[in-house]
């Protein structure tokens, strides 16, 4: 019986291969390639295959992320533990530690354990012996290095709030940072003390609740690495109370804006673990992935686009302790980093370098960050081996993120570049309005008094919609403490009466192809040496030095040839009594000591003009376009007076000479 129907079994199958499976096989060879070809030709058109890679990742990590949120474990701390759990013996932090002789550098390594026990141990330290408790928010003045991370986890795990300072700021700027943060404590590194230390008597008497410590690394760390020392590990009811939501602050990091000083931007934990967990896996992020940045960690794209993305998808994050063209490539290859971060600057400052050994012999295959130029682009990829340009448009406040993901000749330049379907999706949330052509800090409106969408090639502004236009702070939580600026940056009554959509303040442009590409920024902020600038800080400082000599001054950023960014160009309208002082050396270095005691060295203007009087315009409006298409060095018809900051850090007056040394790089501004 059993032989009789082994061998029924045997018929049938061999049937099933004859009548079924063979043609069906014999169909597929047949039209494959016409099938094939056909596919490919659809993907290159629609690019279906990188929606696809999307939406998947999306379809699942926010269903897990809604989950997560009904647990109550929506912060990121849980992200990081459930590595820990998974991914203990995976390398977490890779640190090339600088030693005294100039390029030379000594490897640390941390595992995720590792990483772990650490911030417990630290956790302990901060907790008993400084006081920190959840709820309180902790402001960090920290270099790049692993401490800053062990740091910030710490805090986290605690269930404090950090703060991260930038370690350039000095004076008012540092003071109303402290202040509007609410800070209760600040944790100091001794390498970059020198700005909390000039600021100090003004914090203790303004803010004196505020406490400073001042911490050596080499005492911190015979604590944290004794395997003996105590650990403290924070009660979830604590860290994660009741009654959080998801879209309060995970940290705080301070821009540059409008109003003149530094605001404080909130990163809720919604950007914190879902935004940065999508943005690691379209970045192509993964365990064995080491990504190297020379960002610094006080910024959003190193801590939120580099660390949480990196360690959302249980990878290495390589962390310099600053930026240096000269050794860029070979940190890169010590750490056996597969990504890197970049902004534009430091691209071409790294295709200014001479050819170095490590540029090939590295295996990083991926650079990521904003503010690529086109013009560069390609010779960034061809000189390094870059396979790949993971070119992203962001803010540290923004909502939302556009990426790309390049290879090839396609898209090159673009800071979004997704296929048809998802870019219909994403219509509904993001889009580029039409703006005044007599003042582009102004969206333009219609007959009807609403916004129309900028058509394919001209500049606009970019919007994102706020989707609960009655509560925006779930989807845009501004700034803390400053209500006035958050308000600034949201528009209403853009397409219907009643909705809310967030402005960027920046122009792009879109083409045929539906990619975006970054044109400029907008209003009274722009880059330069990869900071954030606030023209109007820079004009209240210069103010309250001279308001007394000068009437009016208005500061822009200016194009440079070869320079990413804008340089900054202060343009002063002397009163009538001090129209001697027009091109007075001794009085504009006076004025320049006087900046470098306010403003960091990156946002003291490069360029200064005297003028008879500042344009404006009939709404009077002053004419800042007309200043930032300053022709140089001497003007549209050759015949003006700028002066500069050289290299002996003081102004002098611009000649040609002068400028054919900045445009062949013998000089640096």
């Amino acid at each position: 019986m059993t032989a009789q129907f082994g061998f029924v079994v045997l018929r049938t199958l061999k049937l099933l291969v004859r009548t079924i499976i063979l043609p069906i096989v014999w169909l597929i060879r047949v039209l494959t390639v016409p099938i094939g070809s056909w596919f490919r030709n659809l993907d290159k058109r629609y690019r279906i295959g990188d929606d696809w890679y999307i939406a998947t990742y999306f379809l699942t990590a926010v269903p897990r992320y809604i989950w997560s949120v009904y647990r109550g474990k929506f912060q990121f701390w849980y992200t990081f533990m459930n590595n820990v759990e998974r991914n203990g013996n995976l390398p977490c932090i890779s640190y090339p530690r600088p030693l005294r002789e100039k390029g030379e550098f000594q490897m640390e390594c941390y595992t995720y354990r590792d990483t772990y026990e650490i911030v417990l141990r630290l956790s302990y330290l901060l907790y008993h012996k400084y006081g920190v408790r959840e709820n309180h928010t902790v402001a960090l003045d920290y270099a790049n290095k692993p401490m800053f991370i062990f740091m910030w986890f710490a805090l986290w795990n605690i269930g404090a709030v950090p703060s991260f300072l930038n370690y350039n700021s000095v004076g008012a700027p540092l003071l109303h940072s402290i202040k509007i943060a609410d800070v209760r404590a600040v944790f100091v590194d001794l390498q970059v003390a020198d700005g909390i230390k000039e600021t100090e008597d003004a914090i203790r008497s303004e803010l004196p609740h505020v406490k400073l410590y001042y911490l050596s690394d080499e005492e911190v760390y015979t604590t944290i690495m004794d395997v003996n020392s105590p650990q403290f590990l924070q009660a979830m009811e604590k860290r994660s109370p009741s009654f959080g939501t998801d879209f309060q602050p995970a940290c705080l990091i301070y821009t540059s804006g409008t109003t003149g000083l530094p605001k404080s931007a909130i990163m809720s934990w919604r950007k914190a673990v879902i935004g940065c967990s999508l943005f690691g896996y379209i970045m192509r992020i993964k365990k064995d992935s080491v990504v190297f940045t020379a960002m610094p960690l006080y910024h959003s794209t190193a801590a939120l686009l580099g660390v949480c993305a990196v360690f959302s998808q249980g990878g290495c994050v390589a962390v310099s302790n600053k930026f240096s063209a000269s050794s860029f490539w070979k940190q890169a290859y010590l750490t056996k980093s597969t990504h890197i971060q970049y902004v534009g600057e430091i691209c071409r400052y790294l295709l200014h370098t001479p050819i170095s050994e490590y540029e090939s012999k590295h295996c990083v295959k991926v650079a990521y960050g904003n503010g690529l130029r086109a013009d560069i682009w390609q010779e960034f990829r061809n000189r390094f081996n870059i396979e790949v340009i993971g070119e992203f448009y962001a803010s540290t406040e923004a909502p939302f993120a556009t990426t790309t993901f390049q290879k090839g000749d396609f898209g090159v330049g673009a800071c979004r570049s997704y296929g048809t379907i998802i870019n219909k999706i994403l219509s509904v949330q993001q889009t580029i309005v039409r703006v005044d052509p007599e003042d582009e800090s102004t969206v333009y409106r219609n007959h009807k008094g609403l916004c129309t969408v900028a058509p394919v090639g001209e500049p606009g502004e970019m919007l994102m919609k706020i989707f609960m236009p009655k509560k925006p702070e779930a989807t845009f939580q501004g700034y803390l403490g400053n209500e006035k600026a958050t308000r600034s940056k949201v528009l209403r009554d853009v397409f219907k009466k009643g909705d809310a959509w967030y402005r960027s303040g920046d122009l792009l442009r879109s083409d045929e192809n539906g990619l975006w590409y970054f044109v400029d920024r907008m209003g009274d902020t722009f880059r330069w040496k990869s900071e954030n600038v606030s023209a109007t800080e820079v004009e209240d400082q210069i103010m309250a030095f001279a308001s007394l000599q000068v009437a009016a001054v208005v500061v822009v950023g200016v194009k440079v040839p070869d320079h990413e960014g804008r340089a900054g160009f202060a343009v002063l309208q002397l009163a009538p009594q001090a129209r001697n002082l027009r091109g007075d050396m001794k009085f504009l270095n006076a004025m320049l000591s006087n900046l470098k005691k306010s403003l960091p060295k990156y946002a003291l203007p490069v360029f200064v003009k005297f003028v008879d009087e500042i344009e404006h315009t009939d709404n009077h409006k002053i004419k800042k376009k007309s200043y930032k298409n300053q022709v140089l060095p001497h003007g549209a018809g050759g015949d003006e007076i700028l002066y500069w900051l050289s290299n002996s850090n003081e102004y002098k007056p611009l000649t040609n000479a002068d400028w054919i040394e900045i445009n062949s790089g013998a000089v640096k501004l």
